[in-house]
């Protein structure tokens, strides 16, 4: 078992837990992550670790409650124990030699981008973080974020923060007003991830993106996370989940990422009607 030592809400749907899992933080690093089960009866679920403390014997998690099984976990309070955390899986982020790079971060990736952040900042690199946000009110880890970088530009959508843009905009000014990279790390939603892409393949920048896709086991036996990278196919969950992402194929990326739409919902349903929150 093991137990939530800290539950933190950063908005209306995202929350940070500081769980225990000593095997974990002994041996995690940037770009890893986590398959976690509630309970004996549930799903399991990867969650990518944004920060470990190998003192404290603990990994912090950050997640959305947009699923059956994340609005279950967002319900867990300190003192609460999770039925299984087994990693760290995947490959860790391949930063070495990185001098100076682009830390780009959409929504929720910004949980993601921010341990690359900080281990490239922890080397010695100069780290520029781009974070993207649909609105002012669900920006995430600015403090954290700021005190990992050289820089932080934060852009919203409807520039409500008073940034109005895209993080591909941002990066496109930075890029041109010759800001040196020779890196950039994109994590986040797949359109965002496939236009960082797109921009960074016209400067011949190279560009690392995290494949978040479906997983069951995390370990390679399912086939469920399978990605097309420069025309084969690789396993996100060992072959990953950074891959060159001028190689990725994003669009086949998300149409298979909404196989699965019709069971989600569903789920959602079923959750939210034994709660007596919805449903019929």
């Amino acid at each position: 078992m093991h137990r939530i030592i800290k539950k933190q809400r950063l908005n209306a749907n995202t929350v940070l837990m500081e769980v225990e899992a000593p095997l974990v933080a002994a041996k995690v690093k940037a770009g890893q992550f986590i398959m976690l089960r509630i309970d004996e009866y549930g799903e399991r679920i990867p969650l990518t670790v944004a920060d470990h403390n190998a003192e404290k014997q603990s990994i912090t998690i950050i997640f959305q409650e947009v699923g059956a099984t994340t609005k279950r976990l967002g319900e867990m309070n300190e003192g609460d124990a999770l039925r299984d955390v087994v990693g760290p899986l995947g490959r860790p982020s391949e930063l070495e030699g990185i001098k100076k790079a682009a830390v780009i971060g959409g929504g929720l990736g910004c949980a993601i981008a921010y341990p690359q952040a900080k281990a490239l900042h922890e080397a010695g690199a100069k780290v520029d973080i781009i974070a993207g946000f649909r609105s002012v009110d669900i920006i995430i880890l600015e403090d954290e974020m700021r005190a990992v970088c050289d820089n932080l530009y934060i852009t919203t959508d409807d520039g409500s923060n008073g940034n109005k843009g895209f993080v591909t905009d941002e990066l496109k000014k930075h890029i041109e007003e010759g800001a040196g990279y020779d890196a950039v790390i994109a994590i986040g939603p797949l359109p965002m991830m496939k236009f960082v892409s797109k921009l960074t393949r016209e400067y011949g920048i190279k560009t690392i993106v995290s494949m978040n896709t479906v997983m069951i086991d995390g370990t390679g036996m399912c086939g469920g996370c399978r990605v097309t990278v420069g025309g084969e196919v690789k396993f996100a969950c060992v072959d990953g989940p950074d891959f060159d992402g001028h190689l990725v194929d994003f669009d086949e990326a998300m149409r298979r990422n909404g196989f699965y739409k019709a069971e989600e919902k569903a789920a959602m349903e079923a959750h939210e009607c034994r709660l007596g929150m919805g449903g019929k």
